[in-house]
């Protein structure tokens, strides 16, 4: 009777133990070659993606004016955050290089191009007599009043 109870464990455990051994024995050439993936392409994620595309204003011809290359230097950016108190109020803004630009209220972007307002989703500059609104979108809009 023992001798039946020995031989019985053994069977099982032989058993369970090749089961084991077979469902992790796997061919490694056969699985390299269908789960192969292709590398990714590196991208530098702080250089800027095609959104950035939309907004930038593109010039044909070498004469612009004085006015229109102001509001050139606003295109060239997108609106990343909006930070707005009580006390003090700041946007937050990027380049296609990566660098970020941080303006409070009424600070000038450049000569002519500041900021005058903001609300949740979007900034307000005023360049000479008109304003440019900025969206999170990378949509600047110009209108003669905001």
């Amino acid at each position: 009777m023992n001798f039946i109870k020995i031989t019985l464990y053994k069977l099982v455990f032989i058993l369970l133990f090749s089961t084991v051994l077979s469902a992790d024995n796997h061919d490694t050439n056969a699985s390299a070659k269908t789960n192969k993936e292709e590398p990714l392409p590196l991208n530098d994620p702080f250089v800027g993606d095609s959104s950035f595309s939309g907004g930038v204003k593109v010039i044909t011809s070498g004469e612009t004016s004085e006015q229109e290359r102001k509001k050139i230097d606003l295109y060239t950016y997108k609106l990343v955050g909006i930070i707005k108190s009580e006390n003090k109020s700041y946007i937050s803004m990027i380049n296609q290089d990566g660098e970020t630009v941080s303006l409070a209220m009424f600070e000038e972007l450049n000569d002519g191009v500041k900021l005058v307002d903001m609300k949740q989703d979007e900034a307000i500059f005023q360049s000479d007599e008109s304003y440019l609104i900025m969206d999170f979108k990378n949509q600047i809009r110009e209108t003669n009043e905001y």
